[in-house]
């Protein structure tokens, strides 16, 4: 029996992840990942490291990768709500450059697996959001890199309007007000 139903997005690669949800009177169950499942629907990553962080409404973070060790990300909101997305840096992609964003909410369990050669990021959209990762790759920090949240080029739309958050309200560190500009030029990945 499969718990998983995986939806494609218009990104090769790039999928929704709906799991079957057990729910009665006492709560709810629901499996996060199953090797078995998982590759059953061709999905065949091995995850090495969580990570669970906590942000109030308005912090953005993102757009992260790393340019070695690059990890995959299996992401959902277990508290709150994001929206998520993730922008294709895989040069040889004929989505190169793309990006594509989906609602993780607490509840509607939503998981999205954004593969190696994305940048990734998110916007919590309450306050006391929870949003967990599984990744396939180690956090290694000496090839930290990112892609600015605003870039014009790539021109993300993060629906502010629509969650009720305006620009000058948003959280944003840094490190991620700094990020580079997005090269169409570059070699990301391949």
């Amino acid at each position: 029996m499969n718990n998983f139903e995986v939806i494609k997005t218009p990104i090769k690669d790039l999928v929704i992840i709906q799991p079957k949800v057990f729910g009665d009177e006492r709560g709810f169950f629901l499996e996060t990942y199953n090797k078995k499942s998982f590759e059953e629907h061709g999905l065949t990553m091995e995850f090495v490291q969580d990570n669970h962080s906590k942000s109030k409404k308005g912090v953005l973070r993102g757009l992260h990768f790393q340019t070695k060790f690059t990890q995959g990300k299996l992401v959902r909101a277990v508290k709150g709500s994001v929206y998520d997305v993730a922008v294709d840096l895989r040069k040889s992609s004929e989505t190169y450059g793309q990006w594509y964003g989906v609602l993780l909410t607490e509840q509607n369990k939503t998981m999205f697996y954004i593969p190696e050669g994305f940048a990734h990021g998110f916007l919590a959209l309450e306050d006391d959001t929870e949003f967990m990762y599984k990744c396939t790759d180690l956090y290694s920090p000496e090839y930290d890199s990112g892609l600015l949240w605003n870039d014009e080029t790539i021109n993300i739309d993060w629906r502010l309007e629509e969650f009720g958050i305006k620009e000058e309200e948003l959280t944003i560190s840094d490190k991620d007000q700094k990020q580079a500009k997005f090269d169409k030029n570059k070699k990301y990945f391949e």
